[in-house]
């Protein structure tokens, strides 16, 4: 059966050790995708000097760094991720910002709260339930503190999973027909429409979707790059390096034979405030 990747859907199989294993390539990932989509998340939450910040699922600090910037010496940002290497790496980064705290931790049972922001960037889709664990971090919120949460918009990412699912495929021999179609969401959150429901029945109020609009060239080092450093690394799991090696090359065959040069990563960049 061919494998199907999206990287939109609100549920991945992607567990710990992939994202551990990622960690540097996300990391070097980090200016061509998630660097431009942490800081328009952080510009839309206007953050201020002074401010308490939970950032959840926080990776290598795409979204924590900028955050403890703009909140300065007095403030404070508690960034949390589950991965013990990426927690490692921002430490690294942040050497020289004491205000920004970075623990490994599970963040849907994260005990802080009061903050004034609470941000998460492309994770909460992560969570093994994503309503409840979102409902817990709005809660982390003070009353009138903002919530900020970014997933990718319907259609993001797609040409890079859809190939990288046919190569894992044809590596492993697996018979080259799909899965039955499953029916759609009742909401989805990867429209601006259905986003901004789904907001709203997590209690908060003013709230505001926006799109931000991100596409990467899909030059044959980014290409594998976004595979290494992203949840898509997961698919590579059940292989060896030969495996592996072989994935890639039918991978990039495949983008040039369907002239994929443009990758959309476009995301939607929700924000309201916690009743």
């Amino acid at each position: 059966m061919i494998i199907i990747l999206d990287m939109t859907a609100h549920r991945l199989p992607v567990d710990r050790p992939s994202f551990d294993t990622a960690t540097a390539h996300f990391d070097e990932l980090g200016r061509h995708l998630w660097e431009p989509i942490g800081a328009a998340t952080v510009a839309a939450l206007a953050l201020r000097p002074g401010e308490r910040v939970l950032d959840a699922c926080c990776g290598t600090g795409a979204s924590a760094l900028p955050s403890a910037r703009l909140v300065g010496p007095d403030g404070a940002v508690d960034a949390v991720d589950i991965s013990d290497p990426m927690i490692d790496r921002l430490r690294r980064h942040a050497s020289d910002l004491p205000q920004l705290r970075a623990s490994s931790a599970d963040v849907t049972t994260w005990e802080p709260s009061g903050y004034d922001v609470v941000q998460a960037v492309l994770g909460i889709f992560f969570f093994p339930d994503m309503a409840a664990g979102t409902d817990h971090l709005v809660s982390r919120a003070r009353v009138g503190g903002r919530v900020g949460l970014t997933v990718w918009r319907r259609g993001a990412m797609e040409a890079a999973g859809a190939r990288l699912g046919r190569a894992v495929s044809e590596v492993l021999g697996t018979p080259p027909s799909g899965p039955p179609p499953s029916p759609p969401p009742a909401r989805d959150i990867r429209t601006v429409e259905g986003f901004t429901d789904w907001l709203r029945d997590r209690g908060l109020h003013d709230v505001v979707v926006r799109v931000h609009e991100h596409r990467l060239p899909m030059t044959p080092d980014i290409a594998w790059l976004v595979v290494l450093g992203s949840g898509f690394r997961a698919a590579l799991d059940p292989l060896d390096e030969e495996g592996i090696e072989a994935v890639r090359g039918r991978y990039l065959e495949l983008l040039a034979e369907d002239d994929v040069t443009e990758l959309d990563a476009t995301t939607l960049v929700g924000t309201g405030s916690r009743r």
